[in-house]
């Protein structure tokens, strides 16, 4: 149960409005002034987060127990210039806006106006980006072709081992030495660089001791002022912990929870990463000193629990900074993508399960948070007790916590050449993607809309939405005579856009390794120390670049039904179609009922269908896997949308499959919306036919009524379902358990409905921050029923 403490600072977490700080922009602008152009980048940089931490305003929330903000306070949420440097409209489209908006206020534009905007306004990433990218990568990027993740945010999308839990800065700071004094002057070509990083990474393990140094003395000095006897011990034990950590290694489960949070706002102080850090295996990190404390008396369970709840609170005041444009619309939350995992199994390979997990999962089912977003890893090896207890506090219905198959993701791991040992000690984060955790920079670089190649290739080249013949001619699809003929028109134009794509990439990975080190990150990623080099330029052990793949369901269909009634039944002439297509099945519905009612469909274990699915997803991934990137890596796939399904569609005309323009794709892996009609486990065998071993992370949703998982009987239902597809090596699957009925109420009346969360596609979120397409997108997804279920 949550204690008084705690419900007080979830509800100022949960009412603390989004507002931005522009205390880092001016911090940042005092730095760069001062010091650009007579230090290092890499140096620079470090000053920055040194300068930052030194002189941040501190913040201890009433009655809490683990401490720092990255603002002054809850929701105050600074902006990164040096990424995405804001106009005034900007400024006044986010304060106005109805979903995801943050308070500006008369200063805080003024600020950016005089200050701000004429120092970085032709500094800024997004302007080097912009400015760097060919007129055809910027014409796809305008038209919906593909995302661009580093266009407003950082690379990110790493976790943290248990590294930081078993060494303090001080260590960090002796490995750093030892490295510095290995540099070979003389032999290697690259050693002043490398100097250069490691004195930035000296300065970054200064900022963080630092920010802790100052913790130390402000509970102290709020200790002599307060009152309270009970919250005055209190502020003294934070002192205590925080003259400790993160200078040192945490010795027991407290300093080990205050110990990850400084190091979790020295990455997202930083930089702005995409997505925000996290501990990664959580349970087994801190069980060790869950069991020693409990064995010597010194820790309670409910004391854990409360530590725990606080922890999770933090995360939670947190949103995630500000996007606009194109990036808003891709990712259109204040959820940050901290991913916390539970179970799996341990480096040795054993089960990975222990009281700390279920202690997690009762945190999880107790806070009902947005953040932090929550996993469990399933393997063969896991309990069942711990996979219904998962199933249980999923079936509540606000979408936490999804589930992956810990043995998929190992295997995942190995194929793109990890040891063993580091895919076990890996996991998921941000959405779904898989990464050996503290040692690996897996960056995620944008989404790729499926669905609108075809669109292209159809079209001989042009996009329909623009006019603009943004592909290669692939011939008049009205005088193919095969489907095949189709297809390979198809994978023509894949393979112009994903060189359109990988070209940018390569500029854009070559832009952050120059200009926008992260000496911090580095310090808490593997070999970024022994190698001399920063996370962004391929120090880190392992160096993956992802394209995110969106709108398999939709292409699926589309393609089934081109093949399906066109070439092999006949039914409609190709030409016919395009007619058809081009007037948005306006006076055609004769085809429209042929297509949507009377084509095989992805989703329904329905090997007509589940075929063209696997054809696309090998085009893809023979288009974009193994490709070499800027870091000593290669490119890989994984399969999923955030929010960008609804923009995707938003830039398309009408699809084969039914689809009416400008309705969105499907997301993830999921079928199309309504398509999928022969319940939950023809769904989990139609999408285990895609090879999700070959991928870096898959998303699979379903949506029951809650009356459907009720109960033992629908309790180990649910639990079966999960096991039988991970048995099938599916990757991830997660739930809406909330019925359509209280769906269209919600929308209909918000404001009876304020604390309805519902899962997104990586994440859950309140339905109120929805817009409203995204809103019915989710009511239309298929209701799935266990009754009469294809087995």
């Amino acid at each position: 149960m949550m204690t008084e403490r705690v419900k007080k600072l979830k509800e100022q977490s949960l009412n603390a409005e989004p507002r931005i700080s522009m205390e880092r922009a001016k911090i940042e602008n005092d730095v760069y002034q001062k010091y650009e152009g007579k230090v290092s980048v890499p140096v620079l940089r470090a000053l920055v987060l040194k300068e930052l931490m030194t002189r941040k305003e501190l913040c201890i929330n009433e009655g809490e127990l683990i401490v720092g903000e990255r603002g002054e306070a809850p929701a105050a949420t600074p902006t990164y210039p040096e990424l995405c440097c804001h106009t005034i409209e900007d400024f006044e489209i986010m304060d106005m806006r109805e979903k995801i908006s943050f308070k500006v206020t008369e200063e805080d534009k003024r600020i950016q106006r005089e200050v701000i905007i004429p120092y970085w306004e032709k500094r800024s990433m997004r302007h080097k980006i912009l400015e760097s990218m060919s007129e055809e990568w910027k014409e796809c990027y305008s038209a919906g072709i593909f995302t661009e993740f580093m266009e407003q945010r950082g690379p990110g999308h790493t976790t943290g081992d248990d590294k930081i839990f078993n060494k303090g800065f001080l260590e960090f700071k002796k490995d750093i030495e030892i490295a510095m004094g290995k540099l070979d002057y003389y032999g290697d070509d690259e050693a002043l660089d490398k100097r250069n990083q490691l004195e930035a990474m000296n300065i970054a393990c200064d900022a963080v001791i630092t920010l802790g140094e100052r913790y130390a003395k402000y509970a102290a000095e709020l200790a002599e002022k307060e009152e309270d006897p009970i919250r005055k011990k209190e502020l003294l034990e934070i002192s205590q912990v925080c003259s400790h950590v993160p200078a040192n290694a945490p010795r027991n489960f407290r300093e080990a929870l205050q110990m990850y949070w400084f190091v979790h706002l020295c990455v997202i102080s930083e930089l702005n990463p995409w997505d925000a850090y996290n501990p990664g295996r959580l349970d087994q990190h801190l069980y060790p000193f869950y069991s020693r404390e409990l064995e010597e008396e010194t820790l309670t369970r409910e004391e854990a629990e409360e530590l725990l709840q606080c922890f999770w609170v933090k995360f939670n005041n947190q949103p995630a900074p500000p996007k606009v444009g194109i990036t808003l619309k891709e990712s259109g939350t204040y959820t940050d993508f901290a991913n916390i995992n539970i179970g799996g199994v341990r480096k040795d390979g054993l089960d990975g399960v222990n009281e700390v997990s279920y202690l997690l999962l009762d945190v999880i089912d107790e806070m009902r948070l947005l953040q932090p977003s929550s996993n469990v890893q399933i393997s063969k090896k896991s309990p069942q007790r711990f996979v219904k207890r998962a199933c249980e506090v999923s079936r509540e219905g606000w979408g936490q916590p999804s589930m992956f198959n810990a043995d998929a993701v190992i295997q995942e791991l190995v194929r793109a050449g990890k040891s063993i040992e580091d895919a076990r000690c890996g996991g998921t984060s941000g959405c779904v993607e898989a990464g050996a955790f503290g040692k690996e920079a897996y960056i995620l670089t944008g989404y790729f809309n499926l669905p609108k190649i075809l669109e292209i290739t159809l079209n001989n080249g042009v996009d329909i939405m623009t006019g603009k013949k943004l592909g290669i001619e692939t011939g008049d699809v009205t005088k193919f005579e095969s489907f095949e003929e189709v297809f390979e028109a198809f994978k023509k134009q894949l393979k112009h856009f994903i060189d359109i794509k990988v070209r940018g990439n390569r500029v854009i990975e070559r832009l952050y390794a120059t200009l926008m080190p992260v000496p911090f990150l580095s310090v808490v990623t593997s070999d970024c120390i022994s190698k001399g080099k920063d996370y962004n330029a391929g120090g880190a052990r392992y160096n993956t670049t992802y394209i995110q793949g969106v709108g398999i369901g939709t292409i699926t269909d589309s393609l089934t039904a081109i093949k399906y009634q066109v070439f092999d039944k006949k039914n409609v002439s190709m030409s016919e179609l395009m007619e058809a297509l081009k007037d948005n099945f306006e006076g055609h519905e004769d085809i429209l009922n042929l297509v949507r009612n009377k084509t095989p469909k992805y989703g329904n274990d329905d090997d007509y269908a589940d075929t063209v699915m696997r054809q696309i997803f090998d085009a893809y991934y023979n288009e974009v896997n193994g490709r070499k990137n800027g870091r000593g890596g290669v490119h890989r796939i994984n399969m999923l949308p955030t929010t960008c399904h609804i923009y995707f569609g938003s830039v398309m005309g009408a699809s084969a499959n039914g689809r009416k323009a400008q309705v969105p794709v499907s997301e993830g892996i999921s079928p199309e919306k309504g398509s999928d009609v022969k319940g939950p486990t023809a769904v989990v065998k139609s999408a285990a036919k895609m090879d999700h071993l070959r991928t870096g992370g898959t998303l699979l949703n379903q949506k029951f009524d809650p009356s459907v998982v009720q109960g033992e009987v629908g309790l180990n239902n649910m639990a079966s379902l999960v096991r039988a597809y991970f048995t099938m090596d599916g990757h991830h699957i997660q739930f809406n358990v909330v019925s359509k009925e209280t769906l269209i109420n919600a929308q209909k009346n918000p404001d009876e409905y304020k604390n309805l969360i519902v899962r997104v596609a990586g994440y859950s979120d309140y339905f109120n921050n929805l817009d409203k397409v995204l809103q019915q997108e989710i009511i239309d997804r298929t209701e799935q029923s266990f009754e009469g279920a294809c087995c």
